[in-house]
């Protein structure tokens, strides 16, 4: 088991800038997660750490050796593909083993760790079998089990998940999760999917554009999102935004207005607020369809989801918002409705997209 240290790394492809002097460090046993839209360098990242990217700038530590430029198999990583690159010919216990006799281990050794990663995955049954005889979660087990018997300081996933379908990723998510509480190994994962992240992660390096835009536990991200674009990013549906303007403070608290001029009191300090450009930004689950509240919006569309249902709106000035219907309440389509907000869970972004948050006590 291993830590691992990014020290200003940069990637470029001739003149694009894809990667610029981005820092992290992975405490040993951790397990972190990159992630972000398409294109935003995640992947490039990770190629990098594994030694199958050229590093443009900067240093890469595994543990206290630096490998920037050292090959792959002198890293002591295994990496799990986002396609199981299994060998067709061979049986399951075939692929287990290929890796660890090129590099000599001997046979009485890989024997030891087969029995043991397949007792743990639960491929005892499957060692005999092709990976034409399995089905997509198997085959991805057996590809994590390859990368298991390696024993190494850090294991990479390169979007693992994504070529299974949902009732599967599900299943497979939870194998996961329980693999690291066994090994309490170090592992690295690249999703774009925010629900992987958030029910993995120890922590999440949220990226966009090829920097960081907050490292943070999944409970953080969610409840303190460092920008709009993290609000927004995480989240089934994301945080819901209004404009509004400063209005006045009161004790110490900023007091803004919403599309229809009603006042809202947040709990954002007012302290270093900005005067103008703000939003204000608040989740579906503390936004309420009710008898009164300080917004108005038309009905749009309804989702009944089972445990909750959700109504999308059209704010005055034509803002969009999702807010969440009580039990026992059917909102018609092109009603006009109020929304309460709760001020203990709304933060207010500058034009910049930085957030200011809610904060318990003001003094």
């Amino acid at each position: 088991m291993a830590g691992l240290k990014l020290e200003n790394v940069c990637k470029r492809y001739g003149a694009v800038q894809v990667i610029e002097n981005l820092s992290l460090d992975v405490a040993e046993g951790e397990f972190v997660v990159f992630l972000g839209p398409s294109g935003c360098g995640k992947t490039s990242l990770l190629r990098m750490v594994a030694g199958l990217e050229e590093v443009s700038g900067g240093r890469i530590l595994i543990g206290e050796r630096d490998v920037t430029v050292a090959p792959p198999g002198q890293r002591n990583l295994a990496m799990v593909f986002q396609h199981y690159a299994l060998y067709p010919h061979m049986s399951v216990r075939e692929n287990l083993a290929f890796g660890l006799k090129n590099i000599g281990i001997p046979a009485d050794e890989i024997a030891r760790r087969i029995t043991e990663s397949a007792r743990m995955l639960e491929l005892d049954s499957l060692l005999d079998r092709k990976p034409g005889q399995l089905s997509g979660g198997q085959r991805q087990r057996v590809a994590i089990g390859r990368a298991v018997v390696k024993e190494p300081g850090i294991f990479l996933f390169d979007e693992p998940l994504s070529n299974l379908d949902a009732a599967l990723r599900g299943r497979t998510r939870l194998e996961l999760a329980q693999l690291h509480q066994r090994l309490g190994a170090t592992m690295v994962f690249v999703t774009h999917d925010q629900i992987e992240a958030m029910t993995l992660a120890t922590r999440i390096v949220v990226m966009k554009g090829g920097a960081i835009e907050q490292v943070a536990t999944p409970a953080e991200l969610y409840r303190r999102p460092a920008t709009r674009f993290v609000a927004s990013f995480i989240g089934t549906p994301g945080m819901g935004f209004v404009p509004v303007q400063r209005a006045a403070d009161e004790q110490g608290r900023a007091v803004v207005t919403v599309p229809g001029g009603a006042a809202v009191t947040t709990r954002v300090s007012a302290d270093g607020l900005p005067a103008q450009g703000l939003v204000l930004g608040v989740r579906p689950e503390n936004l309420r369809v009710a008898e009164v509240g300080p917004l108005r919006g038309r009905v749009e569309l309804v989702e009944f989801l089972g445990e909750r249902t959700l109504a999308h709106l059209k704010l005055e000035g034509d803002s969009p918002l999702i807010v969440t219907v009580p039990a026992g309440v059917s909102p018609e389509l092109g009603s006009h409705v109020a929304v309460s907000v709760d001020v203990a869970e709304a933060h207010l972004f500058d034009e910049s997209g930085r957030a200011h948050h809610a904060q318990e006590a003001l003094s």
